[in-house]
């Protein structure tokens, strides 16, 4: 036997398996990841904020998308693990943002949806999350918000409906 013939399926197949890998890498690190914000809107009118560990800046909670999880799920999950608040009801598409720098990380695609929500507010996710407090609509933190965020606000506060 000779030595180029014993070792040639291997190498087809170590190419086979680099390929593939190649194409796994491609599809996480050259396609946007998928999100959610979600604006958390009180009984008494109030909307949820948090306060991110990773710049100190105030946000919308929010968070990715599990492989196998629809966005509905993810809105549920995500505002239980950042605010402890559950959510009653999903009220309306707010906008779907795309800007490839709307997050400094990644490039993210992000579903915002504006729920109605109730519970008390705590803290879950202490490696994410530094605060979290109620704001009236006319006293939320100015443009110097986390990501788009303070875009996602105008938005809905705007009652607009938006594909950015």
């Amino acid at each position: 036997m000779n030595i180029f013939t014993f070792f040639t399926p291997m190498i087809q197949s170590t190419r086979s398996l680099w390929n593939f890998g190649q194409t796994v890498l491609g599809i996480i690190f050259r396609h946007p990841i998928t999100g959610t914000s979600i604006i958390p809107v009180l009984p008494n009118g109030q909307i949820v904020l948090i306060r991110r560990k990773d710049d100190g800046c105030w946000s919308l909670p929010g968070g990715m998308v599990d492989w196998g999880e629809d966005v509905p799920h993810a809105v549920h999950r995500e505002l239980m693990e950042e605010t402890g608040l559950e959510v009653v009801k999903i009220r309306r598409l707010v906008g779907v943002y795309s800007s490839p720098n709307r997050d400094p990380r990644i490039h993210s695609i992000c579903i915002a949806v504006e729920a109605e929500v109730q519970g008390k507010m705590a803290i879950k996710d202490t490696l994410e999350v530094l605060e979290i407090q109620a704001f009236p609509p006319s006293s939320l933190p100015q443009p110097d918000m986390s990501h788009d965020h303070f875009r996602q606000l105008q938005d809905y506060l705007n009652g607009l409906t938006t594909l950015a």
